[in-house]
């Protein structure tokens, strides 16, 4: 309550002095009652900044409150409104109505972004129905359609950036041009939206338990899981379409909440929103005081700025809760595959194979060809990137297969955990700061800014009582506040950044020979090492309690898998930008596969992440010739669909056979 108490004073004092410089108090009365319109302080201080004020605390409680909706359906403390791919896909559709390339109907910015939200809600659903809408089905499809977006938005930016500078804006979360029709849209709905949710209080109580215990309790699982996550999305849909991506604030006013002591419910339903609330009005305000002594600053990138140093002071106080047993999770993979060894030297020979097609198969004015005799014309430009993006696939699927190894958690990967958005942010703020930067200096950025990830992850997940969960929530954090750091320089205007995208889309087209060695014979060396390692990964997945029962040095286990993990990440980053997505779907596919043991896993994911750079690169420089897509777009646009397809399998076959 004392917490509350000062957060509310220092809201409204804020608030106050913000309104101040606008108008005098003396006028206030008048402002609010009957606004002159020749009067321009009282204009903006009618039409501007109350409105503002109003809409600052609408989306904070709604946010909060989808954040809470989802953590309990999906029984995660890392989900949040953007883990179903809501937010992207409402992005994706503004992208597509500023482009004209929606029809006139649905061109506006509100329909576009619903019917975006909408479309990916019900991707995201259609690929889980068949496993009764398992939670972890769910995080999964949503994390890689949210990225397949996030990929599309990337496309579409690299060729229209001046066209979609205002967009960077709109995705960091801007407040400053609202008025109040859209305070009069979100108002009629977001109180139905609370009322309904209270009603839920029930079903989604019995949603926090085990699913067995819940269907014995009488409780239609499908139903319940629907109607709760529908209801989230509706809210996530009309707070992004009001003000943009605002991020952090479902993720952290629910943590925050049960902090607090609201352990319960409804509690928790009633306290985020205010949290929500408070937590985002405190941010705007706070820019609104910045913009007077210096620029304007997004709300959204200013709430991951703030709020995710403060959540990384608080992982290592929250108490760490077990999370509950899905039924079925992993019901849909196939029997152990037989003869590890043969599928992986088909592998090998496969890449071998798309190696030769690569480097061999063009394009020039007359359409596709054959290097044949020419090869040695072509061979310089096309030999560093080839490699390059080999190299990067094999680093980025084997530390995606680390992590998820560490944490026993199928979320895991360089994404997650925000080592990939570290290097980039070294990268992009030496980039920034600096007016002439070579390309030892970067690699030292880079280097440095995947060093500070991991010690920042290293000390809240705690040496001695270590915790997955809280090592993903530090994970999600950092790279919250890194891709804040991204967005925000992005949406300076600076023209030094116009080309940065190209490479933080993963472009391997500007790869140097020495940059290409460089990587490849890391990628081995890591490859070499990371066998030493194979009882610790074999044992380190049942639990802590287990793997020190027999004979496992936890925090040495850990430093090292970690220190594997993160030297892999930056080494692909530095090569080719962050590459991320590789790290979370190539172990994934390995797994479903039937590759489940620590080793045969690593191989194939491997294996896997180097045939989809290749056939990224290769695409990204046949489709659009003379233009090129970046790589890193191109293994969400190819990989994606196929894993969609592996998600939609395991749920229709349960027992892994057809």
């Amino acid at each position: 309550m004392i917490l509350l108490i000062l957060a509310a004073l220092a809201a409204v004092v804020l608030s106050i002095t913000n309104a101040r410089q606008v108008l005098p108090y003396r006028f206030w009365a008048e402002a609010l009652l009957h606004p002159n319109a020749t009067d321009i302080r009282q204009v903006l201080f009618y039409y501007s900044a109350l409105p503002r004020l109003a809409i600052s605390l609408l989306v904070g409680a709604g946010l909060a409150l989808a954040g809470v909706l989802f953590q309990q359906v999906l029984r995660n403390p890392l989900a949040e409104p953007s883990t179903l791919g809501v937010a992207s896909g409402a992005q994706m559709g503004v992208t597509l109505a500023s482009l004209g390339l929606l029809p006139g109907w649905m061109a506006g910015q509100q329909g576009a972004a619903l019917l975006g939200a909408l479309v990916i809600a019900v991707a995201v659903f259609g690929t889980a129905w068949g496993k009764r809408l398992s939670p972890v089905t769910l995080i999964l499809a949503g994390l890689v359609l949210s990225l397949y977006c996030s990929a599309f938005n990337s496309l579409l930016a690299i060729f229209h950036y001046q066209e979609l500078q205002s967009l960077f804006l709109w995705s960091s979360g801007a407040l400053n041009q609202q008025d109040w029709l859209q305070v009069q849209y979100l108002l009629p709905r977001l109180i139905p939206c609370l009322l309904l949710a209270l009603m839920l209080v029930r079903p989604l109580t019995l949603l926090g338990v085990d699913d067995d215990v819940a269907h014995q309790l009488g409780l239609g699982l499908a139903t319940a899981r629907l109607m709760a996550l529908g209801l989230a999305v509706v809210l996530s849909a009309l707070m992004v379409n009001a003000v943009g991506v605002v991020g952090f604030i479902g993720l952290f006013a629910p943590l925050l909440a049960k902090l607090l002591g609201a352990r319960r419910l409804l509690p928790r339903l009633l306290l985020a929103p205010v949290l929500g609330a408070l937590l985002l009005c405190l941010s705007d305000q706070f820019m609104v005081l910045l913009a007077r002594v210096w620029q304007e600053v997004p709300t959204g990138a200013a709430t991951a700025l703030i709020g995710a140093p403060v959540l990384l002071w608080l992982l290592p106080r929250l108490r760490h809760a077990s999370q509950p047993a899905v039924s079925g999770q992993e019901g849909g993979l196939r029997a152990e595959r037989k003869y590890p060894e043969l599928w992986a030297g088909a592998g090998i020979v496969l890449v071998l194979v798309v190696l030769v097609v690569v480097l061999m198969v063009g394009r020039n004015s007359q359409g596709i060809s054959w290097a044949g005799g020419e090869l040695w014309r072509v061979w310089p430009w096309r030999w560093p990137r080839t490699l390059a993006a080999m190299s990067a696939g094999i680093m980025l699927a084997a530390a995606g297969t680390l992590i998820q190894k560490l944490t026993a958690n199928v979320m895991g990967s360089p994404e997650v955990l925000g080592i990939s958005a570290g290097a980039a942010s070294g990268v992009v703020l030496t980039m920034f700061l600096l007016p002439a930067t070579g390309f030892g200096t970067l690699l030292f950025a880079g280097s440095a800014g995947a060093a500070v990830t991991l010690a920042a992850i290293l000390v809240v997940a705690g040496r001695k009582h270590f915790s997955t969960q809280r090592l993903l929530l530090a994970g999600i954090a950092l790279g919250t506040l890194f891709s804040a750091v991204i967005s925000l320089l992005l949406a300076s205007g600076d023209p030094r950044l116009g080309n940065l995208l190209s490479w933080i889309s993963g472009s391997t087209y500007s790869v140097e020979p020495p940059q290409a060695l460089a990587s490849a014979v890391l990628a081995l060396v890591m490859m070499t090492l990371i066998p030493l390692c194979r009882r610790w990964l074999n044992v380190l997945p049942l639990g802590g309690d287990t793997a020190r029962a027999l004979g496992i040095p936890l925090g040495r286990a850990r430093l090292i898998i970690l220190l594997l993990a993160a030297v892999l990440t930056a080494g692909a980053t530095l090569t080719v930008g962050p590459l991320s997505f590789i790290g979370l779907m190539s172990p994934h596919m390995a797994r479903m596969l039937g590759f489940r043991r620590a080793m045969p896993q690593l191989v194939m994911a491997a294996i896997l992440g180097a045939l989809l750079m290749l056939l990224a690169d290769w695409c990204g420089r046949m489709m659009m010739f003379p233009n090129q897509i970046p790589a890193g777009l191109l293994t969400t646009f190819i990989g994606a669909p196929y894993f969609i397809y592996l998600l939609r399998q395991q749920g229709r076959y349960p027992g892994g056979k057809k």
